[in-house]
C-alpha cells in the first residue's frame, strides 16, 4: 500500500483503502438488483403456476384453456395479471348472487314451444301470454317511441343501459329524465361503468339529475372493490322500464349511433322493441337484481303482474353470471339442431364456439336455409379478424354470408323456422354467451315472425355474399386470432 501526502490538510490518503469503499456501493446496487430479478423471477412463477392451478380447478373449456395457455407462455407477464382479471365468469358468494325469474303467468306445458321447454328445463320462467309486442329498427321512430315513454311516465323510469355517452342525443334523454325527476317521479340510472366509461370518470353531466332527485348507480366500477368487481364481466343489457306498464329493450344504447330525433347517414342498424303485459314483469325482475346489487338500495318489485294488453307469447331470458346455467346458449344450439328449415341470424360480431359451429353446419348439411347476415366491417377490427375464419368456414359448407353494405349491424336476432324470433342484447359470440349479463326475449307470434322476416330481407337486398381473399399475412392473422376467441 502506498501513502501520498494531501496537499490540502497534509494527511496521507491511502488509494487502496478508497478503491476498495469506493467499489462497495455499486457491488451492493448491483446485488439489490440481482436479488430483484431473482424476487421477479419467482413471484412470476408463482402467479403463473397459480394461474394453471385456477384453470384446473375451474374446469375450463378445453380450447379456452389452450387459448390462455398459449397466451401466457407468448406474453407471460402480460397475460397472467389479465388472467387474473379475466379469470371467472360465474359468479361466487362475494359478487353478485345468481337468481331465477318467477314462473308466473306461464302458458301450459302443452301449448309451449321446444325452445321454451329447453328454457323451462333450464330454469328459465315459461313464456306469458297476453302481451302486446312492437319492433322498431328505425332510429328515429325509436328515439320517439323513448322520448315519449319518458315524457308520460307518471311513477317510475327504470333505466339499464351499456352505453351512456355524452352527444346531444344523450343530453337530450338526460335532460327529459331530469325534468321527471323534478316533478317527483322516482328516476333510477344503471349504467355499466366500462361501456360508459367517460361518463363514470367525468360525472358533471349526472349533476342535475341527481339534483333533481334522480338516482344514479355504475355497475362494477373499476375503482370501487376492485377485487369483487370483475373488469370482464359487463353488464351488457338494455332495460327501460315505465310505471311498472311498458318496457323497452334490444340493442340500442343511449347514443346517436342508435338513435335520434332527426335521420343520419351513418346511423347504425338495430332494433328497439316495446313489451306490455305479463312479459314486463321479468324485465322488473332483472333490473331490479342488478339495481339492488350495484347500489345496495332495497327495490321492491311489484306485487301483480301487468296486465294483458295483447295475445302475444313472449319468454324473457337472462344469462350471464347471475344465471346458473347457460340456459340461453343451450337454447340455440337446440334450435339448430332442430331447426327444419331455415336458421337466419343478425349479429354485428360473429365468434362461436366449436359446438354451435359445427351444429350449423351440420343444419345446413340437413338441407336448412343457414343464413348469417352481418356488417361488411364491424366497428371492431379485433372482432372482424377473430370471425373471419369461422365465416369462411361457414361459407366452404354451403352457409349464405350476406355481408351487409350499408354500413354497421348492431342489432341482435335469430328467426328460427316459423316457430318463433330472438331479440335482445346477445351477440353470437362467445362473450356474450358466456361472459357478459344479456338479456332477450322469444317472441313466439306468426305476426312478428312475418315482419322479422321481412326486416332481414331488406337487410340481405343490401348485403353481397362473398368474403374478400386473404392473404397470406391475413389468414395467418385470421387463423391466430381465431385461436384466442375464447379470450376475445
Amino acid at each position: 500500500m502506498t501513502w501520498k501526502a494531501d496537499l490540502t490538510n497534509s494527511k496521507p490518503v491511502a488509494h487502496g483503502k478508497t478503491a476498495l469503499a469506493d467499489s462497495g456501493k455499486p457491488m451492493n446496487e448491483h446485488m439489490i438488483y440481482l436479488l430483484l430479478i431473482h424476487l421477479s423471477a419467482i413471484v412470476a412463477d408463482i402467479l403463473v403456476l397459480s394461474a394453471l392451478g385456477h384453470m384446473v380447478y375451474q374446469r375450463r373449456e378445453p380450447t379456452s384453456m389452450i387459448a390462455w395457455l398459449l397466451a401466457i407462455i407468448l406474453l407471460p407477464y402480460f397475460a397472467v395479471p389479465i388472467y387474473f382479471v379475466f379469470r371467472s365468469r360465474k359468479r361466487t358468494k362475494k359478487t353478485k348472487s345468481q337468481f331465477e325469474l318467477a314462473c308466473k303467468g306461464e302458458i301450459a306445458p302443452e301449448n309451449a314451444t321446444p325452445i321454451d321447454m329447453i328454457l323451462r328445463g333450464n330454469g328459465i320462467a315459461g313464456a306469458t301470454l297476453g302481451n302486446w309486442f312492437e319492433f322498431y329498427t328505425d332510429g328515429v321512430e325509436a328515439y320517439a317511441a323513448l322520448m315519449a315513454q319518458i315524457q308520460n311516465a307518471k311513477t317510475q323510469i327504470l333505466i339499464s343501459t351499456y352505453v351512456f355517452s355524452s352527444d346531444e342525443v344523450a343530453k337530450s334523454i338526460l335532460a327529459g329524465l331530469t325534468q321527471k325527476a323534478s316533478q317527483g317521479v322516482s328516476v333510477k340510472l344503471l349504467i355499466d361503468s366500462i361501456g360508459s366509461l367517460p361518463l363514470y370518470l367525468f360525472q358533471k353531466p349526472l349533476k342535475e339529475l341527481k339534483k333533481a332527485g334522480g338516482q344514479v348507480a355504475f355497475y362494477m366500477p373499476p375503482l370501487t372493490r376492485p377485487f369483487q368487481n370483475y373488469i370482464n364481466l359487463r353488464n351488457h343489457r338494455k332495460i327501460f322500464l315505465f310505471d311498472n306498464k311498458t318496457v323497452l329493450a334490444g340493442g340500442m344504447n343511449l347514443s346517436r349511433e342508435y338513435m335520434g330525433p332527426t335521420p343520419c347517414e351513418d346511423r347504425w342498424q338495430d332494433i328497439l322493441f316495446s313489451i306490455q303485459g305479463p312479459g314486463v314483469f321479468h324485465y322488473q325482475e332483472i333490473f331490479t337484481e342488478d339495481w339492488n346489487h350495484t347500489s345496495r338500495e332495497k327495490l321492491d318489485l311489484p306485487e301483480q303482474l301487468p296486465l294483458s294488453h295483447g295475445d302475444t307469447d313472449i319468454q324473457v331470458v337472462p344469462s350471464g353470471p347471475d344465471i346458473a346455467s347457460d340456459a340461453l346458449y343451450e337454447a340455440l344450439l337446440s334450435a339448430v339442431f332442430t331447426a327444419k328449415e331455415r336458421i337466419w341470424i343478425v349479429t354485428p360480431y360473429f365468434v362461436p364456439d366449436k359446438s354451435l359451429m359445427q351444429a350449423l353446419i351440420i343444419a345446413r348439411h340437413r338441407g336448412v336455409d343457414i343464413k348469417l347476415i352481418t356488417p361488411a366491417s364491424s366497428n371492431h377490427l379485433i372482432a372482424d379478424l377473430g370471425r373471419s375464419s369461422f365465416m369462411r368456414e361457414l361459407s366452404a359448407s354451403g352457409i349464405d354470408l350476406c355481408l351487409f353494405r350499408g354500413g354497421m349491424i348492431h342489432a341482435k336476432a335469430i328467426l328460427v323456422d316459423n316457430k318463433g324470433v330472438m331479440m335482445g342484447s346477445a351477440n353470437i359470440d362467445q362473450r356474450s354467451l358466456f361472459l357478459n349479463y344479456e338479456v332477450v326475449s322469444f317472441i313466439y307470434s306468426q305476426e312478428i315472425i312475418a315482419a322479422s322476416e321481412r326486416w332481414m330481407k331488406e337487410l340481405i337486398e343490401k348485403c353481397q355474399g362473398q368474403m374478400k381473399p386473404a392473404s397470406g399475412w391475413r389468414r395467418m392473422g385470421e387463423n391466430l386470432m381465431s385461436i384466442f376467441a375464447p379470450l376475445l
